[in-house]
């Protein structure tokens, strides 16, 4: 069996990302980052806004929009309310980005074996998991950049430059639609600085014009839409613009040394990850020295490059996770080969630690999960048990290969570990669900109003969940000076709690106004709870002119 998934290491790839990132894909309730997306792609389909692209009917230039096509499409196909079309777009693209990491990593040290354990360990890293199952445009923006890298390389070693040249634009030039410079500067920079630290650039005038077309097609292809909104839309345009460059240097400001525990957010493989980045530990003991030097590099680069930059939070460190997996799995391969006959205890203490706590996991997950899901098992009893019995035989066999000393398979069990919770366990966050006794959804606003002929407006921003919830446009009218007043003579306006007090003194003088309802929108926690979010309410109120 093991030897038939190396024998296939493609196939053996997809198939772990088919679980990883399709399976329960619409189990989750949306996000924050999730919803904004969402409803901008509804909104392409309902308002034909494929190129100036809206929020709640306003401009929403700050991210480009091609991940953004992708979901529309994908709705228009199978339904805008369907969860799993609205992640697909995103889970295929993290399955591209493990598998032209595969292949970029085949290309530098041209083992089948070392190439494998860098995409399951890329595909089983935490956040690569979070944004793959997530309507999110990281995972887009890195994808293709990862996508474009291995045609670069290609270029770098002389194979097929013009081709290879056009291909890295076209996947560059997609990275850039995506979710604009972000990937350039965090994967495709420490990528080539790296290069040419280790494999130096050889020959490199005979590349100029390849590299040229490679410069021109990422141009042409990424800058377009900038272009285009820039001269149709200049005023909002700018306005954006000038607002997302401010909250660089002024919003989420957090010390340099802020993503230095960033090889946590590979979150299974800590241990491994920090052990791989032990450099002068591990450089004579991995079987490509100059490969590891590459990996190594690419993954500092990458994290000094985000260091520099003042505004950080947990999800940018995202790009780091594919250099790091590369760097990390040269120290996988390395206890697979010598673990056996190694006699040092503070090289095997961690391994056994790091392995042995995974397998008391899935050993106690049994007892441990009905203590904690209690009586919120009924109607989820054959996930959990599913859940418990292959996590619980996992836990058994990576113990028992661990005492063996056979670390290539307690490296697959811990791989089909996290498969297992996926596959089985993740059912079981519904019964974290409507734990909110005041819960009340907006989703059915939108049809009561439509039979009883009251438009709907918005008053101060509302959560992006909110408008994905309600199904569609609730216009601002607190957007410009002074604020709209609807020419109706009864409509209805959902006012966000921070704002009511100044919606009240604008519109009490003209007209009646009556609490019609209180959406409530938080599914996991009560207004009692530090979890509890009041951006997630809104009041709800019929206006009637007096």
């Amino acid at each position: 069996m093991v030897k038939t998934l190396e024998r296939y290491p493609v196939i053996t790839l997809l198939l772990v990302c088919l679980v990883i990132f399709f399976c329960n894909l619409d189990e989750l309730y949306i996000n924050i980052m999730e919803a904004r997306n969402f409803v901008t792609a509804r909104e392409m389909l309902s308002a034909n806004n494929w190129l100036l692209t809206t929020l709640n009917g306003l401009p929403r230039y700050e991210k480009p929009p091609l991940p953004t096509w992708l979901t529309a499409l994908s709705a228009a196909v199978f339904g805008m309310k369907n969860l799993f079309a609205l992640r697909l777009p995103a889970a295929l693209a993290a399955t591209l980005g493990v598998y032209m990491m595969y292949r970029l990593n085949f290309k530098v040290h041209q083992n089948k074996r070392l190439s494998l354990y860098t995409g399951l360990i890329l595909a089983t890293s935490f956040y690569v998991i979070f944004s793959g199952r997530n309507g999110q445009w990281d995972i887009f923006t890195h994808g293709f950049m990862i996508t474009s890298l291995y045609f670069l390389y290609m270029l770098f070693q002389g194979e097929k430059p013009w081709k290879n040249a056009l291909l890295a634009g076209i996947f560059a030039g997609a990275s850039f639609m995506s979710k604009g410079p972000v990937s350039l500067y965090t994967l495709f920079l420490p990528f080539v600085i790296a290069y040419g630290i280790v494999y130096k650039y050889r020959y490199f005038r005979k590349k100029m014009l390849p590299l040229l077309v490679f410069i021109i097609t990422m141009a042409v292809s990424g800058l377009w839409w900038y272009i285009y909104v820039r001269v149709a839309d200049p005023e909002w345009f700018v306005a954006i613009a000038s607002e997302e460059a401010a909250n660089w240097g002024s919003y989420n400001i957090r010390p340099f040394y802020y993503y230095w525990s960033f090889f946590t957010q590979s979150g299974i493989w800590t241990i491994p990850a920090f052990a791989g980045l032990l450099y002068p530990y591990l450089k004579n003991r991995v079987s490509d020295k100059k490969a590891y030097l590459f990996s190594f590099l690419w993954t500092m680069g990458a994290v000094i490059l985000l260091s520099v930059i003042p505004e950080k939070k947990s999800r940018y460190l995202l790009p780091v996770l594919f250099p790091l997996a590369m760097n990390t799995a040269f120290y996988i391969e390395y206890l697979v080969n010598r673990f056996a006959s190694l006699k040092n205890r503070k090289e095997t203490i961690p391994v056994y630690f790091n392995f042995g706590l995974i397998a008391f996991i899935g050993v106690a997950f049994p007892i441990a999960g009905y203590i904690f899901f209690g009586k919120e098992l009924q109607g989820y009893w054959m996930p959990f048990v599913l859940a418990s019995v292959f996590l619980c035989v996992i836990g058994i066999f990576m113990f028992r290969y661990l005492l063996k000393k056979n670390i290539h398979y307690v490296f697959l069990l811990t791989v089909g570990f996290i498969m297992s919770i996926i596959l089985f366990g993740f059912p079981l966050a519904n019964t974290f669900s409507n734990d909110n006794p005041g819960f009340n959804n907006v989703n059915n606003l939108a049809r009561k109003t439509e039979k009883e002929g009251i438009n709907v407006y918005s008053y101060g921003e509302q959560a992006p969940e909110m408008i994905w919830e309600y199904g569609k446009t609730a216009p601002r009218l607190d957007v410009g000076t002074p604020a709209k007043i609807p020419s109706e003579n009864s409509f209805g306006v959902l006012v966000s709690l921070h704002d009511e007090k100044e919606f009240k003194r604008i519109f009490a003088p003209d007209f009646n106004m009556r609490l019609a309802d209180v959406f409530d929108i938080n599914y996991t926690a009560g207004e009692d709870e530090r979890s509890y979010k009041q951006r997630l309410v809104s009041r709800y109120y019929i206006l009637n002119k007096k």
